[in-house]
């Protein structure tokens, strides 16, 4: 393997998980340091909520369409030399966002910088999926999600502490300060995990069909969209909590960043719950689908509850509590169905990762801002979230008897 010690090596098996986990957390990195600026960015940019939001979205856009295409790459010409290029692309379009003169321009520069990032979060996956198997497998998710559920805790912390001396374009610079640091860890601690007599051959054309392979397999695309609905319900939590919290309940930026890094902490509450119940062995080990129909009836009962407590104009107390017992959900959800799905793989791992996590960003990309074009509240979000993680519930429960094998 090329590129840094074999996997194989005690010290190298060590760091990759965290190396990965840092480099997974290209998503929240992108989201989650400018939010407390959003409306600062959508006054200082002279545009609307609705506007202000797409550039989340392009983002996230990019990041979706960005997995097809790096996951296929990744198949073909390995993970190694793929992912630095990547990486190296993403810090040179964060330092672009900071000098965009438009929100045009901005929104554009967002695409480019979500489909450079999609890399570290496709190969990521796909390097796990190389590397480990089975429960090991789900364990090593939750590892991911938990170290990449951190950005989300720092990012708006770091982002509401730099905005006390600097403005959103600052944000961006630090963005590509990360992006840079993020290089150098992939380039010392992430190795070739993907061997060549494992890789595929030939044209667009074959890539095509390695997509449309996990497309067309049942089990795996059940998983695939019952993540992706759960995760619209999160994103309409990232793309519309600041309008709500320092619109509507008069909180500022730093008291913003404060209460969105507790709510993330709940992110790597519930990675480290998945990572416990997927190392259980015997009677305490509860299969994967169970872990998640649970999760999702949790999930429905307290979108229910910030739907209504924003319906009745309850205290903020009222909304923050079942609003942190949703985000720390999406530790338990991601994890757990991406090592589901994925499972149901035996070649072409980057090429269904990408398929998995193009899922996810999509429906989070375009249902929020649709939604917000008459303006965000608090009512807004929750029913958007209620629905989101219903829709999730049903259609694993309708499926049964497609996703109960191999569990």
């Amino acid at each position: 393997m090329s590129g840094g010690a074999p996997v194989g090596d005690a010290r190298a098996r060590r760091s990759l998980l965290p190396a990965l986990g840092a480099l997974s957390a290209f998503g929240p990195l992108s989201m989650d340091l400018y939010i407390p600026a959003l409306p600062q960015l959508g006054r200082d940019l002279h545009t609307t909520e609705a506007l202000t939001q797409v550039t989340m979205s392009a983002c996230l856009i990019g990041l979706a369409l960005g997995q097809l295409l790096w996951g296929p790459i990744s198949d073909r010409y390995g993970r190694r030399r793929p992912l630095l290029w990547a990486v190296a692309a993403f810090a040179v379009a964060s330092f672009l966002c900071a000098v965009t003169p438009s929100i045009e321009v901005l929104i554009v520069v967002r695409l480019l910088q979500g489909l450079c990032g999609a890399a570290g979060m496709a190969i990521a996956r796909a390097v796990v999926h190389d590397v480990h198997k089975g429960s090991e497998a789900t364990a090593g998710f939750a590892t991911l999600t938990a170290i990449s559920g951190a950005a989300p805790v720092l990012a708006p912390l770091l982002g509401g502490a730099l905005l006390t001396f600097t403005d959103w374009r600052g944000l961006f610079v630090a963005l590509g300060v990360i992006g840079a640091l993020l290089l150098l860890i992939a380039a010392l601690y992430v190795p070739e995990t993907h061997p060549i007599a494992e890789r595929t051959t030939g044209g667009l054309g074959n890539d095509l069909r390695g997509i449309g392979a996990a497309l067309g397999n049942g089990p795996f695309m059940v998983f695939a969209l019952t993540l992706g609905l759960a995760s619209a319900g999160f994103f309409a939590y990232l793309q519309m909590s600041s309008f709500v919290l320092q619109n509507q309940f008069g909180v500022d930026a730093q008291g913003f960043a404060l209460i969105f890094a507790m709510n993330s902490a709940g992110i790597v509450l519930g990675a480290w719950i998945s990572r416990r119940l997927a190392r259980g062995t015997g009677a305490r080990r509860i299969d994967g689908r169970c872990i998640v129909l649970t999760s999702l009836m949790v999930g429905t009962a307290a979108a229910a509850a910030v739907l209504l407590s924003a319906l009745l104009h309850s205290p903020l107390p009222w909304l923050l509590a079942p609003l942190f017992v949703l985000v720390g959900l999406h530790g338990v959800n991601n994890p757990t169905l991406t090592a589901l799905a994925l499972s149901r793989i035996t070649r072409g791992a980057g090429s269904a990762s990408a398929v998995l996590g193009t899922m996810a960003a999509l429906l989070g990309a375009v249902l929020p801002p649709l939604l917000s074009h008459a303006g965000v509240t608090a009512t807004l979000m929750g029913a958007t979230m209620l629905i989101a993680f219903a829709a999730a519930l049903a259609l694993l429960a309708a499926t049964g008897r497609v996703t109960r094998a191999r569990d």
